[in-house]
């Protein structure tokens, strides 16, 4: 009898291992086996109590627009693909991106896309009349897909928007055209920006309709300052071809950038005379104030370190300068602003008191209160409703890996009031309706996909569940996966968050490689409770025998106060590189597990950087180091990012060479392989010739691959994201076997 059972443990236990499945990279990378489902993109509606979204049509093809009632979940189409179906068509149009107009009137549809840099702006626009039902494509003698930004007036009577560098508008019944700025060409951009202020300053839409829709207010630059760096092109014809970029490095001129207004019948423009050199200033806002001829402009200095606030008059062109916010360090731009009670009073959000708050600031400047208190940081605003008195935003105190719903009254009498439930610990997202009563909620967390759900927002319960991923979620259970553990590491100064993944069929008595993942610089943070696709790649990794460990070192954008984020001004890559052996050797003295003499690293842009500083200034930590689409030097670099948090070149050279990689490249003694790709815009492959250049000189064997043509994610064209990981997964293998 015991002979049968243990029979049956055996065969029940081989049979488990058998059914447990095992990550593949084709899988990942290829086949988008786990891939999450989304939701939307919803768009609440006028009156708040129903919302759209896009579904697909089985039977032409294409996507209707249907309206949920908020309260019932009543279904009905708002628009069925078969409007949308140009004439002389017999397919529906694609829609990238959709827009109502203030009142519901009509619809406007973006179609047809191109990318430009990062994101799809460029393509066709075309109007649905809601009444009518009249389809009409927009600006067919500007030329298709050359138009951006299209966006109606404020009456929808008209639409304005960029084509090839100019601004035009045109009636939607009559169809008439006027272009109202005519100098734009390669040099000279009207209404939309250049590479920097798209990358750094979030700036893309460059033109604002005014409240009374007889003026456009917009920036204009002129980048003939601006240094050109070339991309090669070598795959794509018999002869290479030069792709000229206009990018300011460290150091390097700027953009002239101005802001003008110009009537919607053409004419002249006239031009806020601002004070201060313009290529050496960024025009980082402009927004008109609701029911005014005025604009409110930020103007930031070439530290980033002062942003000088004006209120400009769009009929007399006078100027005034409402009120300056300052920081030793750097500031950073928010788009929080939401002006309150009749325009008297606008938010502001700033960490002038230590801690990422907002504020309610008078019209002049001169009264400032603040309404969300303590130490918290307001990671991000969702929701400001006047009408109800409060103001809804993302914040968490308590826990830097997770992200919750808090709300505060909008006069700043009440302290911080969490909204998402406490049950769910992870991270939440939210899509409010404009009075507040309802809201598309997102939650996730490291071991669960996103759940999306429509919510009663007041009582935050659940209405209807939009998507919960089930899924995804059972396949990658069946993996059997050991979990992310989220651990922390006491090294003296500040305790730092980590995480960790163990192995499978980890044993605590044998030892195992390890592998640090890391970011390290203040536009992002690795330690996340979140879903993160699975962070598969680093499962797989775990998989394959190695310990795997992200650390967030100090500076990194989590919401620990404006000392955690600006401790790392003047030293990138230097104070960071320093937290992670202080909290790798903690890791080792915690865990005896961990085989020290197979230590890697490895990074992702910054964190390839980090990567190589670690590996050459502390190889008696690391063994080996893989760097992704990295800065070898920080002067090669742009300058708005650059000089935000190093300062500028002339005072502060022995920093930016102290914080270079390519500085201590001479300091190799393990393995290093590095990747990049030849077409990326972002961080240019220049930096890597330059790394590579520097190991040869000093007789340092290394690995390298480049990807012709890819960009900092290295991610276009057949087959790439694939071959990245295998290329990847087999140097670790050879290298930390």
């Amino acid at each position: 009898m015991i002979r049968i059972i243990l029979s049956a443990l055996v065969l029940l236990v081989t049979v488990s291992s058998w059914s447990q499945e095992k990550l593949q990279l084709a899988d990942i990378f290829n086949k988008g086996t786990y891939r999450s489902k989304t939701y939307g993109p919803v768009r609440w509606m006028k009156d708040n109590k129903g919302y759209s979204t896009l579904e697909n049509n089985k039977d032409i093809g294409g996507s209707d627009i249907i309206r949920y009632e908020a309260k019932s979940g009543t279904r009905s189409v708002l628009v069925a693909a078969s409007k949308l179906i140009p004439t002389g068509e017999t397919k529906p149009l694609a829609i990238r991106n959709y827009e109502w107009s203030v009142d519901n009137s009509k619809l406007l549809v973006f179609t047809n896309t191109r990318k430009v840099w990062r994101y799809h702006t460029r393509g066709d626009y075309w109007v649905l009349d809601m009444a009518s039902g009249s389809l009409t494509q927009l600006g067919i003698a500007v030329g298709r897909t050359t138009m951006m930004f299209a966006k109606f007036s404020p009456d929808a009577s008209k639409v304005a928007y960029v084509s090839a560098n100019n601004i035009y508008t045109e009636d939607i019944a009559s169809g008439e055209i006027t272009q109202i700025t005519f100098d734009g060409n390669d040099a000279i951009i009207n209404g939309t920006f250049d590479w920097v202020y798209e990358e750094e300053l979030s700036c893309r839409d460059g033109f604002r309709w005014s409240p009374d829709g007889t003026q456009i207010a917009y920036w204009r630059s002129n980048t003939e300052n601006i240094g050109t760096f070339y991309m090669i092109n070598n795959v794509d014809s018999l002869y290479s071809k030069p792709i000229p970029l206009p990018y300011p490095k460290v150091g390097t001129k700027n953009s002239e950038v101005k802001v003008g207004v110009v009537s919607i019948k053409g004419g002249a423009t006239n031009w806020f005379e601002i004070p201060g050199d313009p290529t050496n200033n960024y025009l980082a806002r402009m927004d008109f104030i609701p029911n005014s001829n005025e604009v409110l402009l930020q103007q930031l200095n070439r530290k980033q370190n002062t942003n000088t606030v004006w209120i400009g008059n769009t009929k007399t062109m006078a100027l005034n300068n409402i009120f300056t916010d300052k920081d030793e360090a750097w500031l950073d731009v928010h788009d929080n602003i939401m002006w309150l009670e009749n325009e008297k009073y606008f938010t502001w959000t700033s960490e002038k008191d230590g801690w990422l708050h907002l504020y309610k600031v008078s019209r002049d400047g001169k009264e400032f209160s603040t309404i969300t208190k303590g130490n918290i940081d307001v990671v991000r605003i969702n929701c400001i409703d006047p009408k109800g008195g409060y103001v809804y935003y993302i914040a968490s105190p308590e826990n830097y890996t997770q992200r919750y719903l808090y709300r505060s009254k909008i006069d700043g009498s009440t302290a911080p009031e969490r909204v998402s439930p406490k049950e769910q610990t992870g991270q939440h997202a939210y899509q409010i309706s404009a009075d507040a009563k309802y809201a598309i909620h997102s939650f996730q967390n490291s071991k669960t996909p996103n759940r999306i759900a429509l919510i009663n927002l007041q009582k935050h319960s659940t209405i209807r569940v939009l998507e919960n991923n089930k899924e995804v979620l059972n396949k990658v259970n069946a993996l059997a996966l050991n979990p992310k553990e989220f651990i922390k590491l006491d090294i003296g100064e500040v305790v730092l968050d980590a995480w960790m993944i163990k192995p499978s069929n980890f044993d605590s008595e044998k030892k195992y490689p390890i592998i640090f993942y890391v970011y390290g610089e203040p536009a992002g943070a690795t330690v996340q409770d979140a879903w993160q696709g699975g962070d598969l790649w680093h499962h797989y990794l775990a998989q394959q025998g190695y310990v795997v460990v992200s650390i967030d070192n100090r500076g990194t954008r989590t919401p620990r106060g404006r000392n955690w984020r600006k401790s790392i001004y003047r030293q990138i890559g230097i104070l960071a590189a320093q937290d992670q052996v202080l909290a790798a050797q903690v890791v080792f003295k915690n865990y005896p597990f961990i085989d020290t003499a197979k230590v890697g690293i490895w990074g992702w842009s910054g964190g390839g950087q980090m990567t190589m500083n670690c590996l050459f200034r502390y190889p008696e930590i690391y063994n080996a180091g893989l760097a992704v689409s990295f800065v070898s030097d920080q002067r090669l670099y742009d300058n708005i990012y650059q000089e935000r948090y190093m300062g500028l070149l002339e005072d502060n050279e022995a920093n930016y060479i102290a914080g270079s990689p390519i500085s201590h490249a001479k300091n190799l003694e393990g393995n290093l392989m590095i990747m990049h790709g030849t077409a990326d815009d972002n961080v240019h492959y220049q930096s890597f010739e330059r790394l590579a250049n520097e190991l040869i000189k000093h007789n340092k064997m290394f690995d390298m691959m480049s990807y012709p043509m890819r960009s900092h994610g290295i991610n276009e064209r057949k087959n790439t994201s694939l071959h990245l990981r295998e290329t990847m997964a087999r140097y670790w293998k050879r290298v930390l076997k």
